[in-house]
Protein backbone atom coordinates (compact mmCIF):
# COMPACT_ATOMS: atom_id res chain seq x y z
CA UNK A 1 0.00 0.00 0.00
CA UNK A 2 2.81 2.17 0.96
CA UNK A 3 4.06 1.89 -2.88
CA UNK A 4 0.82 3.34 -4.39
CA UNK A 5 1.23 6.25 -2.38
CA UNK A 6 4.06 7.04 -3.17
CA UNK A 7 3.66 6.14 -7.05
CA UNK A 8 2.44 9.37 -7.99
CA UNK A 9 5.56 11.11 -6.60
CA UNK A 10 7.65 9.40 -8.28
CA UNK A 11 6.07 9.93 -11.57
CA UNK A 12 5.56 13.70 -10.39
CA UNK A 13 9.19 13.48 -9.54
CA UNK A 14 10.42 12.74 -13.30
CA UNK A 15 7.09 14.26 -15.25
CA UNK A 16 7.79 18.19 -13.77
CA UNK A 17 11.47 17.92 -14.50
CA UNK A 18 10.79 16.58 -17.90
CA UNK A 19 8.09 20.13 -18.61
CA UNK A 20 10.52 22.27 -17.24
CA UNK A 21 13.39 20.67 -19.96
CA UNK A 22 10.47 20.81 -22.78
CA UNK A 23 9.72 24.28 -21.40
CA UNK A 24 13.56 25.06 -21.89
CA UNK A 25 14.21 23.31 -25.53
CA UNK A 26 11.45 25.56 -26.92
CA UNK A 27 11.98 28.43 -25.22
CA UNK A 28 15.95 28.07 -27.18
CA UNK A 29 13.46 29.50 -30.15
CA UNK A 30 10.99 31.81 -28.26
CA UNK A 31 12.65 32.69 -24.29
CA UNK A 32 9.80 33.32 -23.01
CA UNK A 33 9.06 29.33 -21.68
CA UNK A 34 12.39 29.61 -20.60
CA UNK A 35 11.17 32.00 -17.61
CA UNK A 36 8.12 29.45 -16.89
CA UNK A 37 10.50 26.72 -16.48
CA UNK A 38 12.55 28.25 -14.32
CA UNK A 39 9.32 29.57 -12.26
CA UNK A 40 8.11 25.45 -12.21
CA UNK A 41 11.82 24.48 -11.29
CA UNK A 42 12.05 27.15 -8.29
CA UNK A 43 8.72 26.05 -7.07
CA UNK A 44 9.16 22.28 -6.94
CA UNK A 45 12.75 22.08 -6.16
CA UNK A 46 12.06 21.99 -2.08
CA UNK A 47 9.49 19.41 -2.08
CA UNK A 48 11.18 16.98 -4.89
CA UNK A 49 13.44 13.43 -4.56
CA UNK A 50 16.87 13.88 -4.20
CA UNK A 51 17.09 12.70 -8.00
CA UNK A 52 14.55 15.49 -9.33
CA UNK A 53 15.99 18.26 -6.94
CA UNK A 54 19.45 17.77 -8.82
CA UNK A 55 17.79 18.32 -11.97
CA UNK A 56 15.82 21.47 -10.93
CA UNK A 57 19.28 22.63 -9.39
CA UNK A 58 21.03 21.88 -13.14
CA UNK A 59 17.75 23.87 -15.04
CA UNK A 60 18.28 26.75 -12.48
CA UNK A 61 21.82 26.77 -12.35
CA UNK A 62 21.58 26.39 -16.14
CA UNK A 63 18.88 29.28 -16.62
CA UNK A 64 21.15 31.52 -14.41
CA UNK A 65 24.92 30.77 -16.48
CA UNK A 66 22.64 31.14 -19.88
CA UNK A 67 21.26 34.75 -19.01
CA UNK A 68 24.51 35.89 -17.56
CA UNK A 69 26.01 34.51 -21.21
CA UNK A 70 23.14 36.44 -23.10
CA UNK A 71 23.68 39.51 -21.49
CA UNK A 72 27.39 39.77 -22.11
CA UNK A 73 27.06 38.72 -25.87
CA UNK A 74 23.88 41.64 -26.30
CA UNK A 75 26.35 44.29 -24.25
CA UNK A 76 29.08 43.20 -26.97
CA UNK A 77 26.68 43.40 -30.29
CA UNK A 78 25.14 47.10 -29.03
CA UNK A 79 28.98 48.44 -28.20
CA UNK A 80 30.24 46.70 -31.22
CA UNK A 81 27.43 48.11 -33.42
CA UNK A 82 28.18 51.79 -32.24
CA UNK A 83 31.52 51.35 -32.75
CA UNK A 84 31.54 49.64 -35.68
CA UNK A 85 30.78 52.70 -37.57
CA UNK A 86 34.87 53.65 -37.06
CA UNK A 87 35.78 50.27 -38.19
CA UNK A 88 36.78 49.56 -34.42
CA UNK A 89 33.68 47.42 -33.10
CA UNK A 90 33.64 45.07 -36.21
CA UNK A 91 35.03 42.28 -33.86
CA UNK A 92 33.46 42.81 -30.89
CA UNK A 93 29.97 42.42 -32.93
CA UNK A 94 31.62 39.62 -34.34
CA UNK A 95 32.05 38.20 -30.73
CA UNK A 96 28.66 39.11 -29.28
CA UNK A 97 27.19 37.49 -31.93
CA UNK A 98 29.45 34.49 -31.37
CA UNK A 99 28.67 34.26 -27.85
CA UNK A 100 24.89 34.44 -28.37
CA UNK A 101 25.42 31.51 -30.80
CA UNK A 102 27.88 29.42 -28.44
CA UNK A 103 26.05 29.99 -25.41
CA UNK A 104 22.30 28.89 -27.75
CA UNK A 105 23.72 25.63 -28.65
CA UNK A 106 25.27 25.12 -25.05
CA UNK A 107 22.01 25.94 -23.18
CA UNK A 108 20.16 23.24 -25.91
CA UNK A 109 22.94 20.90 -25.10
CA UNK A 110 22.63 20.65 -21.85
CA UNK A 111 18.71 20.39 -21.62
CA UNK A 112 19.12 17.77 -24.24
CA UNK A 113 21.63 15.82 -21.84
CA UNK A 114 18.95 16.87 -18.65
CA UNK A 115 16.56 14.94 -20.96
CA UNK A 116 18.78 11.87 -21.32
CA UNK A 117 19.56 11.36 -17.17
CA UNK A 118 16.28 12.19 -16.44
CA UNK A 119 14.42 9.55 -18.83
CA UNK A 120 16.77 6.99 -17.67
CA UNK A 121 15.50 7.55 -14.27
CA UNK A 122 19.30 8.84 -12.70
CA UNK A 123 19.64 12.38 -10.82
CA UNK A 124 21.79 14.56 -12.77
CA UNK A 125 25.72 13.58 -11.66
CA UNK A 126 27.06 17.45 -11.94
CA UNK A 127 23.92 19.43 -11.24
CA UNK A 128 26.36 22.29 -10.14
CA UNK A 129 28.64 21.81 -13.04
CA UNK A 130 29.17 25.08 -15.85
CA UNK A 131 29.74 22.28 -18.76
CA UNK A 132 27.19 19.19 -19.62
Amino acid sequence: MSDALTAPDDAQDRTLPAVVYALYLIGVVNGLTVLIGLVVAYANRGRASEAAKSHYTFLIRTFWLWIVWVVIGVVMIFWGAILSLILVGLPILALGWLILGLVHVWFALRAIVGVIYLARGEAYPRPRSWLL
